[in-house]
């Protein structure tokens, strides 16, 4: 990874919340460069961060954006590119040398792909991205022999804590808050709403992550891209309810012995790693106080309890494909629930059945593994009509 002196970055996602808070970093750190901003139809949100930022380069997924766009940027030297592609340029500008991934969904999987084919070291924040097609990318990551730094709290947790010792490890040890219904029981469940599943305990997140944490497909979703990242057994992968979201991970080691992170939950921090590893630089965020720190609790997670994590492991178990599958699903499946269109409780239950109706399929393309999503979806909506 280049010198943090000379950090030249893409900013993928630039108006969502890992977005924000990316930025919020950067303001903080005159050596990390802004040189292009990518969004997917956010016109005055990414035209005010374009103004502060001055990016050499600005792209807009929504190509109906465009005239808006370039008005909206009449007074500034910046290249403006639309549509998929657009994106996809900017995650591979030949000026930047750092992509921060934080496009929400599979749809940031192609663009991740492309920073990766084009040299480009990634700090990922989109788990989908190695939930789709982990073998895919760790595989061109290494042929690239480029970096890719975990921006997920959880993630970020475990590369600090196992700083190299890969060969050691007894376990990792991922938290999981239990969401906004941890407790509830299954006739609970049934009337709870969109409202009431974004009330997450700790963590301000975009509204797909929060209803995940909810059902703890997020949790799930984790542990698939954990052990894409640290080449980790799913065996070897324990999700525990730590409610607190103070311990962010864990790694067991061969001799028992247990290192942890711990840090208030604050997003800035893991982006903050990821953008300037492997230094450490001085940080605004809230400090731990343990003299006002009562109790840090840690509780099984009964999977059994929790349908679409269990669902999670078992598409990652069975692989061919199924993980596709289910990350698609799941992604329609949250966008009805949040639209008030199905119930909290139809998400587990529609995905299950996308899973047992979903044929083996080839994930060793890009192109493969995009038609198996889009089949996916079509799918789902289908059932759901």
């Amino acid at each position: 990874m280049n010198d943090i002196k000379n950090k030249k970055i893409s900013l993928l996602g630039s108006t969502g919340s890992i977005g924000r808070q990316s930025l919020d970093v950067c303001r903080q750190y005159p050596e990390l460069e802004i040189v292009a901003l990518a969004a997917f139809d956010e016109v005055e949100e990414i035209a005010a961060q374009a103004h502060e930022f001055k990016p050499q380069l600005v792209a807009l997924a929504d190509e109906s954006k465009y005239h808006e766009l370039k008005a909206a940027l009449a007074d500034i030297d910046c290249r403006i590119v639309m549509g998929e592609e657009g994106v996809c340029e900017a995650a591979s500008f030949a000026e930047c040398d750092t992509v921060l991934g934080a496009i929400s969904g599979i749809a940031g999987l192609k663009p991740v792909y492309n920073a990766i084919m084009a040299g480009k070291d990634i700090a990922l924040a989109n788990k989908e991205v190695l939930v789709g097609a982990g073998e895919l990318i760790m595989r061109e990551a290494e042929a690239q022999n480029i970096s890719l730094l975990p921006v997920d709290s959880e993630h970020s947790a475990i590369f600090q804590c196992l700083q190299g010792r890969k060969e050691e490890i007894s376990r990792l040890i991922i938290t999981a808050s239990g969401g906004a219904f941890f407790g509830y029981n299954k006739d609970a469940l049934k009337n709870v709403t969109a409202a009431d599943a974004l009330r997450h305990p700790t963590w301000k997140m975009g509204p797909k992550i929060t209803v995940d944490s909810a059902t703890l497909m997020n949790k799930g979703l984790e542990i698939i891209e954990a052990h894409h990242l640290f080449n980790m057994p799913y065996e070897k992968i324990l999700p525990i309810i730590h409610r607190e979201s103070i311990v962010h991970s864990m790694v067991e080691y061969c001799d028992g012995a247990v290192i942890a992170l711990l840090s208030e939950p604050d997003m800035c921090l893991p982006i903050q790693y990821a953008l300037t590893y492997p230094q450490r630089f001085a940080s605004p965020i809230k400090f731990m106080d343990f003299s006002q720190m009562q109790t840090l609790t840690f509780r099984p997670c009964m999977i059994s309890d929790f349908p679409c994590l269990e669902l999670a492991l078992e598409a990652a178990k069975r692989g061919d494909g199924a993980t596709v599958a289910l990350n698609a699903a799941n992604e329609v499946l949250v966008h009805e629930f949040l639209k008030g269109r199905i119930g909290f409780m139809d998400i587990p239950r529609n995905l299950e059945k996308i899973l047992s109706s979903f044929d083996s399929i080839r994930v060793d393309s890009l192109s493969y593994i995009l038609e198996a999503d889009a089949e996916a979806r079509s799918l789902t909506r289908s059932l759901l009509a």
